[in-house]
């Protein structure tokens, strides 16, 4: 997970909560304290640390709860509150909304700037936005075929011009093709400082492209140094928000996000891993949710919308919901989720479960599970997946011999289904969505 250990810490800190007989003004400080070690270790500025805390225990200890929810939730939704306030409160989401769609990309050498640039396609284009990039990176020898090869590799347009060193020169030469697409994505040179003729060559770029956002990439490795680069940027070059690379490798990465907070730039996107599709909206309810163990249901939507097309997840929807539920369906599921990433990380994002402290080798055997019954399935016949109640002793040998598995494992998965389905019915029993919902949210606290 994201900051795994500044989460874990927060987790334990709303244990005491709930762990407590009452809520008193000791506990408020025992709160306190363990949340201020927790922010220090992720490097948070001290000052920054002390100016959320010192507002969560005035709020702890001045206000009452609404009626209807207990002192203990109440202090959870306080520290929940606080701490998406700190990080920026509501999310900044970009949305295409005309054509076209002009994002330059900015930063120093080494941030990530051009794989960050291949994300945004992925992203954008997986969204049905018609996609292409531009390369005036030209001062780094190897930046224009970089971004080429990043862009064929996801079937979009790239266009440069190896050996030219004007950045202009070259936007204006394919100004009129660039502009028939929906969304232009303009990588432009990094530096390994904040130097002035960066400055004034992304000048130069910005007064003639007017963009329509500007986007600082910053690792979070650099922790608490992002301020001083966030708000150079933003001074000189007018950024208009922030992606955040390499949040799933550094402990640092609250200092990143803390920082980036202070100076306005909002942060609007964070890499969480290296691959295409690891990246994310920077939504600080959710993250905040995640970090405290509640979930992430909107990050989890986005995930699935990426690994299942909505017409595939309304047909098994609408399957599932009539307890009509074969081997095909579960398959089926099964690929989306493999599609969604490694368990851990969809795990902390479904409400309940990110509490629940799974351990992390529990989870892997998981995955290794769902591969082996992939290959299961890939061995029944097409009545077995469509009509799993056929199947009998004799073809579960056949089916372990020709999947080169043990027959227990195909028991398992035998098992898995039978439960999968049971748990259909009950759905289809509920006749009612909405208070399938109501369950569900009934794992968090009330006054969210």
């Amino acid at each position: 997970m994201v900051l795994d250990k500044l989460g874990g810490s927060l987790k334990n800190t709303l244990s005491k909560i709930a762990k407590s007989m009452f809520v008193d003004e000791r506990l408020i400080s025992e709160l306190v304290k363990d949340i201020q070690r927790a922010l220090l270790q992720s490097d948070v500025n001290v000052r920054q640390v002390f100016e959320l805390t010192k507002s969560i225990k005035e709020r702890a200890l001045k206000e009452k709860p609404p009626s209807g929810v207990t002192q203990k939730e109440f202090l959870v939704k306080i520290v929940y509150d606080e701490l998406v306030k700190f990080l920026g409160g509501e999310k900044n989401e970009i949305k295409v909304d005309k054509k076209p769609f002009k994002i330059m990309m900015v930063g120093l050498f080494g941030s990530g700037k051009t794989t960050t640039i291949s994300k945004l396609v992925r992203y954008y284009a997986n969204r049905g936005v018609k996609v292409c990039t531009v390369g005036l990176d030209v001062h780094r020898p190897a930046a224009p075929e970089q971004l080429r090869q990043l862009s064929e590799k996801l079937n979009v347009p790239c266009f440069i011009e190896e050996g030219e060193k004007n950045a202009l020169k070259i936007y204006k030469k394919y100004e009129n093709e660039i502009n028939k697409f929906d969304l232009i994505l303009v990588d432009t040179a990094g530096r390994d400082a904040l130097s002035e003729d960066l400055i004034e060559e992304i000048s130069e770029l910005n007064d003639y492209i007017k963009p329509d956002e500007k986007l600082l990439v910053i690792s979070a490795d650099i922790g608490q140094a992002a301020q001083k680069q966030a708000q150079g940027f933003k001074d000189s070059c007018g950024v208009t928000g922030v992606v955040i690379t390499k949040m799933d490798g550094t402990a640092k990465g609250g200092g990143a996000l803390s920082a980036c907070a202070v100076t306005g730039a909002p942060v609007k996107f964070i890499g969480v891993g290296e691959k295409p599709e690891d990246l994310e909206i920077f939504n600080p309810k959710g993250f905040v949710g995640r970090l405290l163990g509640m979930g992430d249901i909107e990050a989890l939507l986005e995930k699935a919308k990426d690994a299942i097309d909505m017409e595939s997840a309304e047909d098994l929807g609408k399957k599932m919901l009539k307890g009509d539920f074969n081997f095909l369906d579960l398959y089926e599921q099964m690929q989306a989720m493999s599609k969604m990433g490694p368990l851990s990380k969809v795990v902390d994002m479904i409400p309940g479960m990110g509490g629940m402290k799974i351990p992390k080798d529990m989870l892997e055997g998981q995955e290794g599970k769902l591969k082996n019954w992939k290959i299961i399935m890939q061995s029944m016949c097409k009545n077995e997946l469509e009509n799993p109640e056929m199947i009998t002793r004799t073809r579960i040998d056949r089916i372990a011999k020709g999947a080169g598995v043990k027959v227990s494992q195909v028991r398992e998965l035998m098992k898995q289904y039978k439960q999968s389905k049971k748990m259909m019915k009950m759905m289809k029993g509920s006749g009612d969505p909405e208070k399938l919902m109501k369950k569900f949210k009934g794992k968090m606290p009330k006054g969210f």
